[in-house]
């Protein structure tokens, strides 16, 4: 069986003896984790198949982690991780969707492993793991201590290596290639959803290099009053001979994801439209110029922000969020956040999406960037030009 790993195995190493030495500073002895990126993170599983209970199991005193899913993904596990037979468990198909929980399956395998009365992490607020599972686990494991683990291995993952980084610079290229061929599709009278049809191909499609795969979400595309909402749905509807385009999308390269938002002006814009337009990329500019090691989250905010409040502007919400590797339904890391307050100091390898966007009472307009911080600066991870589109 041909393997789809696509780390060495050293890296994968080096992650799960990070997060288990962040499990003995909390004083946790097994982590079940339920969100994909972290499953893959550690193991390097990929399948569509976290809709089900699905879980990665690292215990301090077991060497690898192990995989806990549903019996017909785990010829999947066998593909794309490293893990040895005895590490990936998974319970029979009479556990889905019936009265039977997966949970009490999973319970068995912690009590294999680490015994019934573990310290065990599980994260709390993950997209996967709901009160139901929550209630399961307790219900299963009496004699065990439940402690919050939320975002262990999303802090973790927030430094990326060199390898990662590689994938990230591909997603960009992905990324760039999808918006330049809505750029280069979108007229007058062109529906919405054939916009979103170009997109959706590129995604896949990817480059003349390398292929693309699905997004965390799918593409924003706001078009006239709907551009002033972030996170509209496109429709079947032409386009006027006078209208806004915003466009977020999303490029992905083996599960990394990067985010670009371009605005897209049909006709000709106005003279007020343009200058925001302007003052955005002005900011924009601000921002990336002062990301470097050693400058906090909000100091790059700040250099953001006091540009757009020299011409009046000013953005209510975060100026960007930590990306990398993700699943449905986001990309974001749930870390750091580009905003005031936030005193994150950066580091090299560390990757952001700018969400420069503004939505403003009569106005919306999104111009973003996204970039890795290096060791003297950042490196832009898509190549597009940041400024106004006009067809």
């Amino acid at each position: 069986m041909e393997k789809e790993i696509h780390f060495e195995r050293a890296e994968f190493d080096q992650r799960v003896s990070a997060v288990k030495k962040e499990m003995s500073k909390r004083g946790i002895d097994v982590i079940l984790l339920s969100e994909p990126a972290n499953g893959n993170y550690l193991t390097g599983y990929d399948a569509y198949s976290f809709y089900v209970p699905q879980m990665v199991m690292v215990a301090l005193d077991h060497e690898e982690p192990i995989w806990i899913g549903r019996g017909m993904d785990r010829i999947s596990a066998l593909m794309t991780t490293y893990l040895a037979d005895a590490n990936i468990r998974s319970f029979p198909d009479a556990y889905v969707h019936s009265a039977l929980s997966p949970y009490a399956y999973v319970a068995e395998v912690v009590k294999e492993i680490v015994g019934e009365s573990a310290r065990i992490g599980i994260e709390m607020a993950g997209y996967y793991y709901s009160a139901r599972a929550h209630a399961d686990l307790v219900e299963a494991l009496p004699e065990a201590t439940f402690i919050d683990a939320d975002l262990l291995v999303n802090w973790i993952r927030l430094i990326k290596s060199p390898a990662e980084i590689t994938l990230m610079r591909q997603a960009g290229q992905i990324a760039d290639a999808m918006m330049q061929r809505a750029i280069d599709f979108i007229e007058p009278g062109v529906r919405e959803c054939d916009i979103a049809a170009e997109v959706y191909h590129q995604m896949m499609k990817g480059t003349p290099d390398f292929g693309g795969t699905y997004s965390c979400a799918p593409p924003h595309l706001c078009v006239g009053e709907r551009a002033l909402a972030p996170h509209a749905h496109f429709t079947d509807k032409p386009l006027a001979a006078s209208t806004i385009v915003n466009l977020e999308l999303f490029g992905n390269r083996l599960r990394y994801q990067v985010n670009l938002a371009r605005t897209i002006v049909v006709g000709k814009p106005s003279p007020q439209y343009q200058k925001l337009a302007d003052v955005v990329v002005e900011g924009v500019n601000a921002g990336l110029g002062a990301v470097r090691p050693g400058v906090t989250s909000e100091q790059v905010h700040a250099a953001f922000a006091n540009t757009l409040a020299k011409h009046g502007f000013e953005k209510d919400s975060r100026l960007g969020y930590s990306i990398g590797l993700g699943y449905p339904p986001a990309v974001g890391e749930k870390t750091v956040s580009l905003r005031k307050g936030d005193k994150t100091v950066l580091q090299a390898g560390m990757c952001f999406h700018m969400m420069s966007g503004l939505w403003l009472k009569n106005d919306g307009i999104t111009i973003t960037q996204s970039f890795a911080v290096t060791e003297d600066g950042h490196e832009p991870l898509s190549q597009l030009a940041r400024k106004l589109f006009i067809k």
